[in-house]
């Protein structure tokens, strides 16, 4: 069966090629110069979905599918799919005439070889995405013919250049993709090339002359900047070297003030497909987090609201749940949850440590650790600021830690070598695909970025979301994961804080950014540059 939503966005990108075309003489051209933050640990996207990679990786990379600001699939490497009946294969018609970067042709081969070699494998979330796909047929150069175990209709959600790149297999075919070139030499099939790294200072990205969507894309050039000091980018931005930041380059106390400043915008567009939420990993492993009590304590002690108003200017809400509220419209969410107050409540967070045997020492301190905070800039700092004091309220005593990306990425999923460590994490657009990477024993893969890295386990657990991910009957999916949120509520390996809202900020000579819903994690390939 074709669905509906593909030829809606079939026709939604005919109508603006048409368009396009005439406009074409006003937007062709120019180069953009917009904000990566941080400096990514490498071009790898189908390794690791570090934000600062999905900056870059997906002007780069495409993949079957884009979806637009309703969610709507939209076309990209796949022109149409079709379904069958029992839900157990999905057929794929590519494009033809798509070549990679380096003239060779794309082809039904590179897909199979993307989904059952690279992201069902390597990786981070292509596991959970995949799962179902048992192998694919390629009977001609351009259908991919996906056979499933199972029903998958979360698998379509999850096709985005982003998600899920589609990699040149002769480029990759015979080595370790985790050693391969790529990681900083990327070869794709999108809008625009890979030119230059400059480390430390920039990437540089041109157009792609033989690129398939006719007449795209405007830009001539992108180079992706790399400026550490948060006062430094917004001066950046309001001095014209920048046209635009997001996923929190320019911190919210500046973007607050630029967003009533004349020749700039703020918008939360372009985050549809993400649903962000803010979070603390705990090592279960090893003391003094290898307890429930002192974790729910933890949750308990944190003012919720106030970071929300304090750190991130209102743009928030608090978490009551292991999923996000934003998954309501589906039945899947049935929070709040205990343990998850907005506000601090400090005496419950004592009570339940004196309950569990956790008591203060001659100066009131119960426990000691490390927070490590992920290296994406100055609000996380001042949140890890807040917890500390926060925490010290109830007899935790922490140590902050903030890194370069590639040594947290290591030391968080490699090492394993933290006791606690502040994170977001997308939940996506289906708990399979953004949620149980968290908490399935299966996820618990060493080397793997933004998995289990707490090394939670518990059976009960697993056979749910197992569950989850098959069951076609909406009603029983919903109390399959009321019951995972229960248990999660209990046992609380990961503490969700609050479900971000992004913002950026940009020039307001720079258009047709946030077409897709992916925002700063799309192609640009329509973006332009107003005289």
């Amino acid at each position: 069966m074709r669905l509906r939503s593909l030829l809606a966005g079939m026709a939604c990108a005919a109508s603006f090629a048409l368009g396009g075309t005439a406009a074409m003489a006003q937007t062709s051209g120019g180069n953009l110069v917009y904000l990566v933050q941080p400096e990514p640990p490498s071009l790898a996207s189908f390794l690791s979905t570090s934000g600062p990679i999905g900056l870059v990786a997906p002007k780069i990379y495409q993949g079957l599918f884009d979806y637009d600001n309703d969610l709507n699939i939209v076309p990209s490497l796949a022109e149409s799919y079709e379904v069958s009946p029992d839900g157990l294969t999905v057929t794929f018609k590519l494009q033809k005439g798509v070549t990679w970067h380096d003239g060779a042709p794309f082809t039904s081969a590179d897909v199979q070889y993307s989904v059952m070699e690279i992201l069902s494998k390597v990786h981070p979330r292509g596991p959970n995405s995949f799962r179902e796909v048992t192998s694919i047929d390629t009977p001609d150069e351009h259908t991919a013919v996906f056979n499933l175990a199972n029903p998958a209709p979360y698998m379509l959600r999850a096709l985005s250049g982003y998600e899920s790149p589609i990699v040149p297999k002769h480029l990759l075919e015979g080595q370790d993709p985790r050693t391969s070139s790529l990681a900083t030499n990327p070869v794709g099939t999108g809008p625009f090339k890979f030119v230059e790294w400059k480390k430390g200072q920039y990437i540089l990205l041109e157009k792609n002359e033989n690129y398939w969507k006719e007449g795209l894309p405007y830009l001539d050039r992108i180079v992706g900047r790399f400026i550490p000091d948060a006062s430094t980018r917004t001066a950046a931005l309001e001095n014209g070297e920048v046209m635009y930041g997001a996923y929190g380059a320019i911190p919210n106390i500046d973007a607050v003030r630029l967003r009533d400043t004349e020749g700039f915008s703020v918008t939360t567009d372009g985050y549809s497909m993400i649903n962000p939420m803010a979070l603390i990993e705990f090592n279960t492993t090893k003391p003094p987090f290898d307890t429930p009590a002192i974790r729910k304590a933890v949750s308990l002690a944190l003012d919720r609201e106030f970071m929300i108003e304090n750190i991130w200017f209102g743009y928030g809400k608090p978490a009551s749940s292991a999923l996000s509220s934003n998954f309501a419209p589906t039945g899947l969410y049935t929070g709040p949850m205990p343990n998850y107050a907005p506000k601090a409540d400090i005496e419950a967070a004592k009570a339940m440590l004196d309950e569990a045997g956790i008591k203060p020492d001659a100066d009131g301190v119960r426990a000691k650790a490390v927070l490590d905070l992920i290296p994406y800039g100055e609000d996380w700092r001042r949140a890890g600021e807040y917890m500390k004091q926060a925490l010290s309220e109830i007899g935790i005593e922490l140590e902050l830690r903030y890194e370069d990306v590639p040594t947290w990425l290591k030391r968080i999923y490699q090492d394993y070598d933290f006791t606690m460590n502040v994170n977001y994490f997308y939940q996506l657009s289906d708990p399979v695909l953004g949620v149980h990477r968290h908490y399935g024993t299966d996820q618990i893969r060493q080397g793997t970025h933004f998995v289990n890295s707490s090394r939670y386990s518990n059976p009960k657990l697993d056979a749910l979301l197992s569950s989850g991910a098959q069951e076609p009957d909406a009603a029983k999916r919903a109390e399959t994961y009321a019951e995972v949120q229960k248990i999660l509520s209990e046992d609380m390996p990961v503490l969700n804080l609050f479900e971000l809202q992004f913002l950026t900020v940009y020039n307001d000579r720079f258009r047709d950014h946030a077409t897709s819903a992916l925002g700063a994690y799309g192609s640009f390939d329509r973006a332009w540059i107003a005289e």
